[in-house]
């Protein structure tokens, strides 16, 4: 032992506070832990029959970084006996295998940078002793660097050993470029699949206040259906029904395609192939021994949708398996067609094989390893984005390449993934590949990520705000149809979720709405780089793109229908975006520019969707309705072209008894400043909305929500309550003849008054009734007084709907008030209406059914 402490240096080492510890490494572990710390080594090193060098090298190492994590502990100005209580966190340290190998690596000649990180994550991961907040990994890392090169320098019999190695491993490179088997390393292949895959993508979306970084994929994926295209007419899918008989005039698409029974007929044809898994078409990656039932599957879906994450889903699953049971499942070939094609073109490879064995997305494989499990049906190619594959020509060139190597290797099955607009399907269709459509999350599906999202970034000691922020972000999908309409899509349910943890929803839409658009805007085209090659639109960026939408959803809401057509002619579209082009940016050529933006909004950034005849719309209805708020509001506060009394006669005044204008005006209270919206709220008040079944006290209300800071507004606030709490007495006086119809004089016989049926109470009174009651309850939730109201509501009036609404209210509005269940169940065991029994009982099996 002593011999080894010299040899090290530790005996020489005056003042040296972790003898101890080399001490435990000298006496017969010595061997094992130099074995450990070179064991991924290959070559002569690990085999020499002579150990001593390395042994050597070994302790010296250890007792290098040992006396630069003690120099650093005194910089600090740690005491002896301080630095001392760091021997056994330092003990774990170095024996974690992960930190061997980076203090390993040094050893290598081509190693510039010993990975510190590791060390860092390794310390909080084993939970050691803390440590001081300036302790400084990266130096220590760079003078352990230096102490390792010059432990070689100063061994010659050490240097000999690794220039050996050396010889070997350049031996099997030019092995390998001609083609000689060399073994396969499917366990660096594999995580180079997880590195680069593993993670979620968030990077143009804000994630600020929470701790995403060590999130999965494949701990939030979720399948979605398919339904296969057996006729695929991808332009007359994108164009309404009613823009039918607009393309049949001007002659855009063959007659025979035009003629309404045909297209009923492809559409019939595509809306009855039944829903599937996507797993019961491409197989399921989990369970590989059950064969996929289409060998050549066409992914097509929106941006956004899932094309992608299925792909590397498929191959993160089986990158993640256990290292020894790597070569018992097909190997997945993750392929980026763009990267591919960039590859080709360049000359960089010549076929989708040699393109795997350059190693360009991930670790390589050996070409000829890969032939030979390509021949045995080893393997499944995933071929992601032939959509992003822009040159027409190129793009053809890579089909041709796709079906060659399905051709070649027939065994093998392949998945390509495109956006569905703007594809062409015969010439895969010809090589023998189905296509299928994914379709939207559906309600379950919705449910399940977002259980799974709240599981992973929700720590146990935080539960109780996991369950309120995921029931708040249900609630709001469920009340909103304009979130609704977005949540269907995976990547803007994530961004839903992000943005939920730290806003309301609904109440912070305009951010959400203005969040997605960017998403839409900005991802595609500045994450993937997807810019046109033969105009330069980088001066234009999404919030160029987002000032041209407000102005076209203006022009909209001006047309004939308003807001309930969204629809716009091309030419006037056209127009819009070239006149802001010329005004606010140095764009050349506005017109040609124009047409090309047109074209990107609806082929990229999936904002619009065009209707034949020359003729676009909002591909989202909800972006309509967010972009025309943004326009008043824009005009209202930045170019002050419209006043406030404008805003309330011209906007409000003209549209509050047009629900479809509801959206926007709710929107638009919530953009501008508070004291702004609490006069255009007493204005709706104003109003005399009998005959519109009171719409403007219910929209007062709704504005009232969006409002930005209602203690701003605290009169507007008391006066708009007390107008819905007297809509739940509201009732419906008939006149006939002079008679009035009052519950009063109801009998139970039908009445007829000269000849005719006199109406007793109607649904509509029932609709109004109840909608206070739910105003109430959602708009006031944070008044103490408003509970109370409810189950004197709920308890005590004399109309069963207003108690059966009263009751639905209280239980998903209060749910986490411990005097909630009991009170449900004292409704639902004893209360004399039936109604109101029924209601508790569904209330009780829908928010605590666990």
């Amino acid at each position: 032992m002593i011999e080894w402490l010299a040899i090290w240096g530790v005996t020489q080492a005056t003042g040296f506070a972790f003898k101890s510890l080399m001490e435990e490494l000298a006496t017969g572990a010595a061997k094992d832990y130099t074995k450990d710390f070179f064991k991924d080594c290959i070559g002569k090193v690990v085999r020499s029959p002579n150990q001593d060098p390395l042994k050597v090298a070994c302790g010296k190492a250890i007792k290098a970084f040992l006396q630069l994590v003690q120099e650093e502990l005194e910089d600090k100005e740690y005491s002896e006996a301080q630095v001392k209580q760091y021997e056994d966190p330092l003990k774990a340290l170095i024996a974690h295998p992960d930190v061997m190998t980076a203090l390993r690596s040094p050893f290598d000649p081509d190693c510039r940078i010993v990975e510190t990180r590791v060390l860092v994550e390794t310390w909080a991961e084993l939970k050691l002793r803390f440590l001081p907040e300036d302790f400084d990994w990266d130096t220590l890392g760079k003078n352990y660097g230096k102490a390792v090169r010059k432990i070689l320098r100063e061994s010659e019999e050490l240097r000999s050993l690794f220039e050996e190695q050396r010889a070997e491993e350049m031996a099997a490179g030019i092995a390998d470029l001609r083609g000689i088997q060399p073994d396969a390393d499917l366990g660096r292949y594999g995580e180079g699949l997880r590195e680069f895959y593993g993670g979620l993508r968030l990077d143009s979306l804000d994630t600020t206040g929470a701790y995403y970084s060590e999130m999965k994929l494949w701990q939030v994926f979720v399948p979605q259906n398919v339904r296969e295209c057996r006729e695929f007419l991808p332009k007359t899918y994108e164009i309404p029904k009613e823009h039918i008989r607009l393309l049949q005039e001007r002659g855009e698409l063959d007659e025979i395609e035009l003629a309404e029974e045909v297209f009923e007929r492809s559409r019939r044809t595509y809306a009855e192939q039944p829903l599937a898994s996507v797993f019961e078409i491409v197989g399921h990656p989990q369970q590989p021994e059950k064969r996929a039932e289409v060998q050549y599957a066409v992914i097509l879906g929106d941006p956004g949708s899932g094309k992608s994450t299925l792909l590397q889903y498929i191959a993160l699953t089986w990158a993640k398996r256990p290292l020894r049971d790597l070569p018992r499942y097909p190997i997945p070939l993750a392929i980026e067609l763009r990267t591919y094609a960039r590859n080709k073109r360049d000359g960089k490879c010549k076929d989708i094989l040699s393109f795997i064995h350059s190693g360009e997305i991930v670790n390589r494989l050996n070409q000829q390893y890969l032939h030979e499990q390509l021949k045995r049906g080893h393997a499944i190619a995933l071929l992601d984005g032939l959509d992003e594959v822009f040159d027409p020509q190129l793009r053809d060139e890579v089909v041709t390449d796709i079906h060659r190597f399905t051709n070649d290797y027939k065994l093998v099955p392949a998945i390509v993934t495109s956006r569905w607009l703007g594809y062409k399907a015969q010439r895969l269709r010809d090589a023998e590949f189905r296509h299928f459509m994914l379709q939207d999350f559906d309600e379950k599906q919705i449910a399940t990520f977002i259980e799974k999202w709240h599981d992973l970034t929700f720590s146990a000691a935080v539960q109780g705000e996991r369950w309120r922020k995921q029931e708040r972000l249900e609630r709001a999908i469920a009340n909103s149809k304009a979130i609704r309409e977005l949540a269907v899509n995976p990547l803007l349910l994530t961004m839903m979720a992000i943005l939920n943890r730290n806003r309301e929803l609904p109440k912070d839409r305009p951010e959400l709405y203005n969040k997605a658009s960017e998403v839409l805007l900005y991802q595609w085209d500045a994450e993937r780089k997807l810019i046109q090659q033969h105009v330069d639109l980088k001066a234009i960026d999404y919030r160029d793109k987002q000032g041209m939408l407000r102005e076209v959803a203006y022009r909209m809401q001006g047309s004939e229908k308003g807001l309930a057509g969204n629809v716009i002619n091309g030419d006037d579209l056209e127009a819009i975006l070239r006149d802001y082009l010329t005004q606010n940016t140095d764009a050349d050529k506005p017109r040609m520019v124009s047409r090309l933006l047109i074209q990107q909004l609806r082929t990229r950034n999936f904002i619009l969707c065009d209707l034949g005849a020359n003729f676009y719309a909002f591909v989202h209805r909800t972006f309509l309705e967010y972009f025309c708020a943004r326009a008043f509001v824009w005009r209202f506060e930045k170019a002050q072209i419209l006043t406030l009394e404008d805003l309330k006669t011209e906007v409000f005044g003209k549209h509050w008894d047009d629900e479809s204008w509801h959206e926007v005006l709710r929107l638009i209270a919530g953009m501008i400043e508070s004291r702004f919206a609490g006069e255009v709220i007493e204005f709706l008040l104003q109003q005399d909305g009998e005959d519109a079944q009171f719409a403007n006290v219910f929209l007062a209300a709704e504005c009232l929500l969006e409002v930005k800071n209602r203690a701003e507004i605290q009169e507007c606030d008391r006066s708009v309550l007390p107008e819905v709490q007297a809509l739940i007495s509201f009732d419906l006086k008939y006149y006939y003849g002079g008679f009035v119809w009052t519950p009063e004089n109801e009998s139970n016989d039908s009445m007829v008054v000269c000849g005719e049926w006199l109406v007793g109470p109607t649904e509509q009174i029932r609709e109004i009734r109840t909608r206070a009651i739910k105003i109430v309850a959602e708009v006031w939730q944070e008044d103490k007084t408003t509970k109370n109201w409810l189950k004197t509501r709920a308890l005590f009036d004399e109309d069963s709907d207003v108690r059966q609404a009263a009751v639905q209210e209280l239980a998903r509005g209060w749910k986490d008030n411990p005097n909630t269940l009991p009170w449900l169940k004292t409704r639902a065991l004893s209360d004399e209406n039936e109604d109101v029994r029924q209601a508790a009982v569904q209330e009780l099996a829908r928010g605590w059914k666990d």
